[in-house]
């Protein structure tokens, strides 16, 4: 009797946990299709339908401070049936997307601006009816969708988008980017967001898949400078380097096209005596007069004295940052607290899943507690989700210290979905408080960087590797020692200026160029000119600009219109409906690509006769230096999910017969 009995309890305990454990697989299996992105598994004989997208090129064009860039994707359907393909891909926060043209054999086909929703439509007439099409969708400021239509048997498609964007200089140093890939999002948090967030659950090829990214990949520059250039150098990837003259060179990439697309491509370079493209641009369109002003900052003079300050360091220790982004985070914190003095105090707030502080409250920079902080910053193994927002909430909330200036500093890779609800909860609360960020990897999520530094009116800093992270430590701490430029304004000569951005010019905090730019109106039949005037550590500072007929630029008033945007879409203005209109109109009179405003381009010619076509998503590489944990459990493909059953099913039954044995006995 006490056999059986023990027998019956051994066997309900089983049934019971193998009952959870299919409910977990199965509610897991149906949240990822829902909210995570998910591991490609071919799902036919070849897979090639599964990979559309054959190459990517861009073409560039440095021109003093303005970039101009043309993306060139090449889909090639080498499979048996016509296919309609979804490709997510990434692009520069700052880039003004101005243009689409879709290529099919001798056609080509130029796209228009259409609000979003009248674009979708006309995307899905044409695909219903069999005609080519492609649709260009922002998901984000820095995440695209591309989806084409009837890709028939043999088809080469090309697509085309042309963009521009304004370079940053630091030092005299330039900088120009062009993100590799859309690193996989965070979807847990997608129900504090009201953007769409479908694209999150696009497919991505494992680390360890025998499958490589099948996608070849150019990038060739054409840079013409002003001034002699100088340390021209790419420090993400082999690049060939043809110099015609000090002012004019070409380069494009070595090695194999088929392994680097999985990280940002990255130039740097400096111009003769570390100077900048400065002065004043304008150009004319449509009955409006538009200005771009660009001003040399003064050198850094440090301050004899520095307030006390606190800092925050709100640190991200999900499953994305497991391995190499989690050791560059932690050689980055002992810079950064390194850097601090015993007057300033400090805390550690760890976030995933869920969260782990340092202290209560925050602590004095002393060595035993900055050694202490270091000790659970090395004991911190990289798995979960990136629940950055209550993170952020628990930071804002902490108790403040009277008469001290705070200081947060995020540290991620920003591989969330909600990044519209963050920008909200700092414009909401930031109260004298300035947030710092750290983007950390080969490929972040520079919108939620950048907006977030911008929200909290402070700097934004993108850690690819160990050595960056001291370089850029350094730039922090070198930021925070005291502002180079503060109380900055601008004045107009004979002209009202209008629609100016940034609105507020912020304080300096670096030894970057000043950039204004907006419409002006001229007066009294005066020659127009500006007047530029801020605090410097030995005295006011004062820059005068005359309008020049030679100066022109007709980028400008696209250029304008995306650094509105920017603002919009980090300081929305007025309702989430008034917000969305100006947003639209910005789209449809400028023709830029903008969250609801999408590019679409037709061929009127029936491909595709009798309706039978594939739906393919395709897969993206992770980018370099992720896990596969960025992925995640709720993402595992089903043969691994199968595996794992399997092995549970073995272990409990194995349990249970040798509970049955030792009953026996």
């Amino acid at each position: 009797m006490q056999c059986s009995v023990l027998t019956a309890t051994r066997v309900g305990k089983v049934l019971c946990l193998l009952g959870m454990l299919f409910t977990d697989v199965a509610a897991r299996s149906e949240e990822a299709q829902a909210t995570a992105p998910y591991f490609h598994v071919s799902g036919n004989d070849d897979g090639k339908e599964y990979f559309p997208l054959k190459s990517t090129r861009a073409d560039v064009k440095l021109n003093g401070i303005i970039a101009t860039v043309k993306l060139t994707q090449t889909y090639s359907n080498l499979g048996a049936m016509p296919i309609n393909a979804t490709y997510v891909f990434p692009g520069s926060t700052g880039a003004a997307v101005n243009g689409m043209a879709m290529i099919v054999g001798e056609r080509r086909v130029v796209a228009t601006i259409k609000e979003k929703e009248e674009a979708k439509a006309s995307f899905e007439q044409a695909k219903s009816e069999g005609k080519n099409a492609s649709l260009l969708a922002q998901k984000r400021p820095n995440v695209f969708s591309m989806d084409v239509a009837n890709i028939m048997p043999g088809d080469e498609v090309k697509v085309e988008l042309t963009y521009t964007e304004i370079l940053d200089a630091e030092k005299g140093e330039y900088e120009f980017v062009i993100p590799g890939v859309v690193g996989p999002r965070y979807g847990g948090d997608a129900g504090r967001t009201s953007s769409e967030t479908g694209w999150v659950a696009n497919p991505y090829l494992a680390t360890d898949s025998v499958a490589k990214d099948p996608v070849n990949y150019a990038i060739n520059v054409d840079i013409r400078s002003p001034i002699a250039i100088r340390d021209l150098a790419c420090t993400t990837h082999a690049v060939q380097i043809d110099w015609q003259n000090e002012k004019t060179a070409t380069l494009h990439l070595e090695g194999d096209a088929k392994t680097v697309g999985n990280r940002d491509f990255i130039l740097h370079y400096h111009l003769q005596d570390k100077k900048i493209v400065s002065g004043l641009t304008h150009f004319t369109w449509n009955g409006e007069n538009y200005f771009m002003l660009v001003a040399e900052p003064p050198k850094k003079v440090l301050a004899t004295q520095v307030a006390a300050r606190e800092y925050l360091f709100v640190v991200d220790v999900s499953g994305s940052m497991n391995g190499f982004p989690l050791q560059v985070s932690t050689e980055l914190m002992q810079n950064l607290l390194a850097g601090l003095r015993p007057t300033d105090r400090f805390n550690i707030l760890f976030f995933a899943g869920g969260s782990q502080q340092l202290s209560a409250t925050p602590l004095e920079a002393s060595a035993q507690n900055i050694a202490n902080g270091l000790q659970m910053m090395s004991n911190m193994q990289g798995s979960g989700g990136t629940e950055l927002y209550p993170a952020l909430q628990a930071a804002l909330a902490m108790p403040r210290i009277e008469g001290m200036s705070r200081n947060i500093v995020v540290i991620t890779d920003g591989y969330i979905s909600a990044e519209d609800e963050i920008f909200r909860l700092i414009n909401e609360n930031l109260s004298g408080t300035s947030v710092f960020t750290f983007g950390i990897g080969s490929s972040v999520n520079r919108h939620l960087i950048e907006g977030l530094a911008k929200a909290g009116h402070a700097e934004s800093f993108v850690v690819t590797n160990v050595n960056d992270a001291v370089t850029q430590s350094e730039k922090f701490l070198g930021y925070i020692a005291s502002p180079v430029l503060t109380g900055i304004e601008l004045k107009s000569l004979n002209a009202d200026i209008v629609d100016m951005q940034p609105r507020n010019i912020p304080d300096m905090l670096g030894e970057r160029p000043v950039l204004v730019m907006g419409k002006y109106v001229p007066r009294n039949n005066k020659p127009v000119g500006f007047e530029l005037t801020g605090a410097a550590a030995d005295g006011r500072k004062t820059w005068r600009f005359a309008i020049d007929p030679k100066q022109r630029d007709d980028n400008l008033p696209q250029l304008w219109a995306r650094k509105v945007l920017e603002e919009l879409y980090v300081v929305p203005r007025g309702s989430p409906e008034e917000n969305r209109k100006t947003i639209t109109e910005l789209g449809l009179a400028y023709s830029l690509l903008t969250q609801y405003t999408s590019f679409v381009a037709v061929d009127e010619t029936i491909r595709n006769t009798t309706g039978d076509v594939a739906d393919v998503k395709q897969p993206l590489p992770l980018p370099q230096g992720v896990s596969n944990l960025a992925v995640g459990a709720h993402a595992m493909p089903e043969p691994e999910m199968v595996w794992m059953v399997s092995m549970m099913l073995c272990l409990l039954v194995g349990w249970m017969f040798r509970g049955l044995r030792r009953a026996r006995v």
